[in-house]
């Protein structure tokens, strides 16, 4: 029950669902980052939400979600791929002590941005941060920009994170069991943070829906990945320019970048600089005639 994504399926009533969980997951975050408490579990929320939300998708890339704020969160941006894999990092006031999402984020906005693979076209959707909790600005967010019925809880502590959605799917013809939407979404809401975090999946399956008839799917596991690397680092600095890079290890003795999501440092010296730019200076080289 560690790390894992587990979809579920409400048969012949147009409803599904998801429940995942951090474990290592979230651990590899928090090691990286000494994040307030506050700031800590609404980051731990979007972690939970990206996953489940990825799972509604048929989409091979990523999921992006973001929030930018006014407020002592400015921002946070959370990466979760269509392997599964995860990131996050969040920039706060060190000194948050508690708040609720408007009084963290303050005027904010939630973007969710879909990046397919292959060069397929990139969309974006955002909206403005509304409710109390990231769960209520996630479900005004696919009420209003997809236009699906969609419930979330979602339970964070500095060990774990867990969360549970339910979605209304697009049904055709008539609705067999038309109290389907309504009594799922009151057995969905008994579910206790507690339990979110520490029993596993499929026991919550069964506890909350013993009465109804659900197909459950395989297990998929969940991790933290940084896609970061020294190729990455290396053609960001290309794109500053050689002068301004020598300029720097002038001043500094090298180049030190620094991963924001896995804090993961690279070091350039004057020797990996003109390697940098070795092809540039081979191009601009004058040629001669013998």
């Amino acid at each position: 029950m560690h790390d894992t994504l587990q979809r579920f399926l409400f048969e012949d009533a147009a409803i599904r669902g998801d429940l995942a969980h951090l474990d290592a997951t979230w651990q590899a975050v928090l090691e990286r980052h000494d994040y307030p408490e506050p700031v800590r579990n609404l980051l731990g929320e979007m972690m939970v939400a990206s996953v489940l939300l990825s799972a509604t998708l048929k989409l091979k890339g990523r999921l992006i979600m973001q929030i930018q704020g006014e407020g002592p969160v400015s921002l946070m941006v959370v990466e979760c791929t269509s392997d599964r894999t995860l990131r996050g990092l969040a920039h706060a006031d060190d000194s948050l002590t508690h708040g609720d999402l408007p009084s963290l984020v303050g005027k904010g906005r939630l973007a969710i941005t879909l990046e397919p693979q292959e060069g397929l076209e990139r969309y974006q959707s955002i909206v403005e941060l509304t409710g109390h909790t990231l769960a209520d600005a996630l479900e005004h967010y696919l009420d209003s920009s997809e236009q699906l019925e969609t419930r979330l809880w979602l339970s964070v502590d500095a060990q774990r994170a867990g969360g549970l959605l339910i979605q209304k799917l697009p049904q055709e013809g008539t609705e067999k069991d038309e109290d389907a939407w309504n009594r799922i979404e009151k057995l969905s809401a008994t579910i206790q943070p507690a339990e979110l975090l520490g029993l596993p999946a499929r026991e919550i399956i069964h506890r909350l829906y013993h009465e109804e008839d659900v197909r459950v799917f395989e297990t998929e596991p969940v991790c933290f990945r940084c896609t970061c690397s020294r190729d990455r680092v290396a053609n960001m600095l290309r794109t500053l320019g050689s002068e301004e890079v020598r300029s720097i290890i002038q001043d500094e003795g090298s180049v030190r970048v620094a991963c924001e999501f896995c804090n993961h440092k690279y070091e350039f010296d004057a020797v990996d600089s003109a390697q940098l730019f070795a092809t540039d200076i081979a191009h601009e080289a004058p040629t001669s005639r013998h």
